[in-house]
C-alpha cells in the first residue's frame, strides 16, 4: 500500500477552528480577516487533505483551490463589508450581527430557480420538505444526515443548507415519505440523492435510504444518481476510509439488482484530479459497476482557463469517467464575484470542447439551470444580419420545451437567463408566453391540490 493510501483521519477546519491549521499564520492579516467577516454570512468549511494537497500556498490568493473554498472579502459589497466587520472585530454585537447577517442573506437569492415555491412536490395533499420535482423523470431526495460536505464551495448555490437558515433548509429524516411518492408517480425513471453531500453520511446510513429504492415495487426506479464532491474534497471516502470497502459493495448491491448507479461527480479544477488517491477513487468507483459523470459551474477567479477543462475531461475519460456538464454559476449567493459573461462563458467551453477526444465530447455546456429548465448555448450566429445567441432547453419543467431551438439577442454584458431578450423583435420567449399564465396557480400548489391529487407542482406548469 502506498503512502497516499494509507488511512487518515478526517480532519475538518471551520471559522471556530481554522486558527489550528497549520498554513493559517501564512495568511495575511487581511486574509484572516476577510475570513472571520464573510464566514458570518457564507458557509466556511474545509479539511487537511484540501489544505495540504490541493492548495499551492506559494501562490495565495489566486490559487484556484483556496478561491474556491477561503471566503473573500469582494464576496460582499464595500459598504456591507466595513459595516460587518466593525461589528464582527469591533463592536461584537451577536444580535446585530445576526440581524445584518439574515439582511445579507436574503438579499442574495438563497432559493434560486424555484426550488422552495415551485419545484416541492405534494403527497396526500401536503408538501414533502426532503424533496423537489423539478422535472417529470428526476426526483431529488435529501437526506437529513447528508446536509453537510468535506468541505464548501464559495460558489455553492445550496449555501442556505449551511447557514442555519432553517426555514430555508430541505431535508428528509427518513426514506419513508420518498418511497410512497415514488409509488405514487411511475413517470419517475430517476432519484438523484443529494444535499449537501451524501457521501458524508457512512455507509450503513447510506444504506438504509438506498437499500428501500431497490424493491420490487419500485422497478419503474431505473436510475439512482448520487451527488457528491468528496471525489474531490476527500478521495478517501472510496480507498482509505473504514468502512470505503464496504461502500463499493453497497454501489455493486445497487448495480446487481438491476439499477444504474450513477455518481455525479463535482470537479472544479484539473487539480482536483491530479493527486494519485483522486485518481484511484474514480478507478473504484467505476470498478464497482457505478458509472462516474462529472459535472461543475464555470466560475470566475477558478476555471476560466479552457486549457484547464480540456486536461480534466481528457484525464477523466482515461480514468473511466464520463464528462457530463459544464455549467452557469448561478444567480444567488456572491454571484456578482464568480458570473462571467455568457459569451465568455460560452467562448471557454468551445475553446476547451474543439481540443479533446470524441470520448470527453459527451460534455454539454455552457447550461444555465434556470426556473424553466436547463438551458444551453448551442452557439453565437448571425442570422438575417442580427447577431444572437441560439439556445436550447437540455431539460424543461414542460417536456414539450425540450431540444426546440430559441434565439436571444447577443449581449455581451449578459450573465444569466433573466438577462436575456428575444431575437428578432419577439416580444417574449415561446416558453414564457406558455407559461406565464400557470405560475400563480404552482405557487398555491398546496391549496390547488385536494389530498387524493398526485399531480407534481411541476406537472400544474406543464399540462395547466
Amino acid at each position: 500500500m502506498s503512502n497516499d493510501e494509507l488511512p487518515v483521519k478526517f480532519k475538518p477546519y471551520t471559522r471556530q477552528t481554522i486558527s489550528q491549521a497549520p498554513q493559517w499564520q501564512q495568511l495575511p492579516p487581511k486574509l484572516r480577516e476577510a475570513v472571520q467577516v464573510v464566514s458570518r454570512v457564507l458557509p466556511f468549511r474545509t479539511n487537511q487533505y484540501v489544505m495540504n494537497e490541493l492548495i499551492d500556498w506559494t501562490d495565495i490568493p489566486n490559487d484556484p483551490i483556496y478561491r474556491l473554498t477561503f471566503p473573500h472579502e469582494d464576496m460582499l459589497p464595500p459598504s456591507e463589508y466595513a459595516q460587518l466587520r466593525n461589528l464582527v472585530l469591533e463592536e461584537k454585537d451577536e444580535a446585530a450581527i445576526e440581524k445584518m447577517v439574515r439582511a445579507i442573506r436574503m438579499r442574495m437569492n438563497p432559493h434560486p430557480a424555484g426550488q422552495m415555491t415551485h419545484n416541492v412536490p405534494f403527497l396526500d395533499g401536503q408538501p414533502v420538505s426532503g424533496l423537489q420535482h423539478k422535472y417529470k423523470e428526476t426526483v431529488l431526495f435529501f437526506p437529513s444526515s447528508g446536509q453537510t460536505c468535506h468541505a464548501y464551495c464559495t460558489f455553492c448555490f445550496r449555501w442556505p443548507q449551511f447557514v442555519g437558515m432553517d426555514d430555508l433548509k430541505f431535508d428528509a429524516r427518513e426514506s419513508n415519505e420518498l418511497v410512497a411518492y415514488l409509488k405514487q408517480h411511475p413517470e419517475v425513471t430517476d432519484v438523484l440523492i443529494t444535499g449537501g453531500d451524501p457521501l458524508i453520511m457512512n455507509t450503513r446510513s447510506l444504506a438504509g435510504y438506498i437499500e428501500p429504492l431497490l424493491a420490487p415495487d419500485l422497478s419503474h426506479i431505473q436510475n439512482i444518481r448520487i451527488g457528491t464532491k468528496s471525489v474531490s474534497y476527500w478521495p478517501q471516502r472510496f480507498v482509505t476510509d473504514k468502512d470505503s470497502d464496504d461502500l463499493m459493495r453497497l454501489f455493486e448491491k445497487v448495480v446487481a439488482a438491476g439499477k444504474n448507479l450513477a455518481i455525479m461527480g463535482h470537479y472544479n479544477h484539473p487539480a482536483e484530479l491530479r493527486p494519485a488517491i483522486a485518481q484511484r477513487a474514480v478507478k473504484r468507483i467505476v470498478s464497482s459497476g457505478a458509472t462516474l459523470r462529472m459535472q461543475a459551474p464555470l466560475i470566475r477567479h477558478i476555471n476560466e482557463d479552457p486549457k484547464g477543462w480540456a486536461e480534466l475531461w481528457t484525464t477523466g475519460v482515461r480514468l473511466g469517467a464520463i464528462p457530463y456538464y459544464m455549467f452557469v454559476e448561478r444567480d444567488t449567493g456572491p454571484s456578482h464575484y464568480f458570473q462571467l459573461p455568457l459569451a465568455k462563458a460560452y467562448e471557454i467551453f468551445q475553446a476547451a470542447y474543439q481540443t479533446v477526444s470524441g470520448l470527453a465530447r459527451t460534455v454539454r455546456g455552457p447550461s444555465m439551470s434556470a426556473f424553466p429548465g436547463k438551458v444551453v448555448i448551442d452557439g453565437i450566429v448571425d442570422i438575417r444580419g442580427e447577431k444572437v445567441f441560439a439556445l436550447q432547453f437540455l431539460q424543461a419543467r414542460n417536456p414539450n420545451w425540450v431540444r426546440r431551438p430559441f434565439y436571444a439577442k447577443f449581449d455581451p454584458a449578459a450573465t444569466w437567463l433573466h438577462d436575456l431578450k428575444p431575437a428578432f423583435g419577439e416580444r417574449k420567449f415561446f416558453f414564457e408566453e406558455e407559461s406565464m399564465t400557470n405560475i400563480s396557480v404552482v405557487r398555491h400548489a398546496g391549496h390547488a391540490l385536494s389530498s387524493a391529487s398526485t399531480e407534481p407542482a411541476y406537472a400544474i406548469a406543464s399540462n395547466a
